[in-house]
């Protein structure tokens, strides 16, 4: 039987991702989240553009004729006008729209938290289980899928975020100062790294087994993954300090009323652009043009601040057009009520187009870069905006959310029968 789309307040709490969720659609509102359905819509948006800008990422991996391991050579420069084009191209959205979408990780943990404590449970009591659901699907994601899957990730940070939320404001500004001072530290001794070895700065190499994902079947592709599991994973630990900043950050904006449509929701989100666009955009323009060397600036220290900026203008954006309901918004809001499936279906959408045991399309239309990869992106953006907005006129979660959620619902159902 179909599951028809709950309404008012029952409706907005399905914008969550699984890890965002409360436990029930009623305890959804919190202190400076202002209209309880509104706000939800404006994360649904936000969360939205965040999987789709992150497919803006990823595109240009899937779409190199070496696959993801392109990101171990090296990167395009600015030495031609192609390559000018892909540094601008992949300037867009290089590592933003993932600090977006760590950000609303945070947003969603804080939901969590002021779920359980107006309920009188204890934290974090069933959110570990949600955590290690998350695990499971981050796990079988990158084995199945996608070498450099984000939320296996997501789940090592909140295990640390989750005894942090809801401690004191002292408390939270420390670890979000000591956890950006490590970032720093290893942003700054990572790139000192790369420029004393001319990492990234030589021609193109070889890691062995360069054509498997021209030419090599999906077995091999599994088991290469598995075979280099070490190699693609090392991106999740270096991540995990700014991801503690992030996931902070994120709960404490929507305990400030950032997402609110008010004056001082307004101000902070002012504040928000002024940083985020108008500092961090400009120096992440210059570093993404600056060469090898500065890969690791451009890609993890500048974007979290243009992120910011997003959140600021996305959210301002969203409030400015309260009641207009265009294709165009109600394609973005479907895409961030069924935010984890939309992220599995792109990536397998683009393996399926890209790969060799698939159509092929990376190596078939390389001579075409950088145009080639706009257009795919294109294209499976908009496969997923249509098909998550007809599913979620019959559905009140996405195919793998309703998964998800079975899962999750289903030892606490066992627990209280027994």
């Amino acid at each position: 039987m179909k599951q028809r789309p709950r309404s008012g307040a029952e409706t907005t709490a399905t914008a969550q991702s699984p890890l965002a969720r409360p436990d029930r659609p009623a305890e959804r509102s919190a202190p400076g989240a202002g209209a309880a359905g509104r706000r939800i819509e404006v994360l649904d948006i936000l969360r939205g553009v965040a999987i789709i800008g992150t497919l803006g990422t990823n595109i240009w991996l899937f779409t190199h004729p070496l696959g993801p391991p392109s990101l171990f050579f090296r990167m395009p420069g600015a030495d031609s006008a192609g390559g000018a084009v892909e540094v601008a191209l992949r300037y867009l959205s290089n590592g933003k729209f993932l600090a977006l979408l760590t950000i609303l990780f945070g947003v969603g943990l804080e939901l969590q938290y002021q779920s359980a404590k107006r309920r009188g449970r204890r934290w974090p009591g069933w959110y570990l289980w949600r955590a290690a659901l998350l695990f499971v699907e981050g796990a079988l994601h990158f084995v199945l899928v996608f070498e450099f899957d984000a939320l296996i990730g997501y789940v090592f940070i909140s295990l640390i975020v989750v005894y942090l939320v809801g401690r004191g404001e002292r408390c939270v500004r420390a670890w979000i100062i000591a956890m950006g001072t490590l970032h720093l530290l290893l942003v700054a001794a990572l790139s000192y790294a790369m420029a004393a070895t001319g990492t990234g700065s030589g021609s193109v190499g070889t890691m062995g087994k360069a054509d498997i994902y021209a030419v090599g079947g999906y077995g091999e592709q599994i088991a290469l993954r598995l075979d280099r599991f070490l190699l693609y994973r090392l991106e999740t630990f270096f991540v995990v300090p700014m991801g503690v900043v992030l996931f902070l950050i994120g709960s404490r904006l929507l305990r400030a009323g950032a997402f609110e449509q008010s004056e001082r929701g307004a101000r902070i989100r002012g504040r928000l652009m002024l940083i985020g666009l108008g500092v961090g955009a400009p120096l992440n323009l210059l570093t993404a043009f600056g060469g090898p060397h500065w890969f690791v600036v451009d890609r993890y220290l500048l974007p979290p601040l243009v992120a910011l900026g997003l959140l600021g203008l996305v959210t301002t954006l969203a409030h400015r057009m309260t009641g207009e309901h265009g294709v165009l918004r109600r394609g973005v809001t479907a895409v961030g009520r069924s935010a984890l499936s939309c992220y599995v279906f792109q990536n397998l959408v683009a393996a399926a187009l890209c790969y060799g045991w698939g159509l092929g399309l990376a190596t078939e239309l390389g001579w075409a870069r950088p145009w080639w990869p706009v257009l795919a992106w294109t294209a499976i953006v908009g496969s997923f905006m249509v098909l998550s907005t007809l599913w979620m006129r019959g559905f009140s979660r996405g195919p793998l959310e309703l998964v998800w959620n079975w899962a999750y619902v289903a030892p606490q159902r066992l627990g209280r029968a027994a």
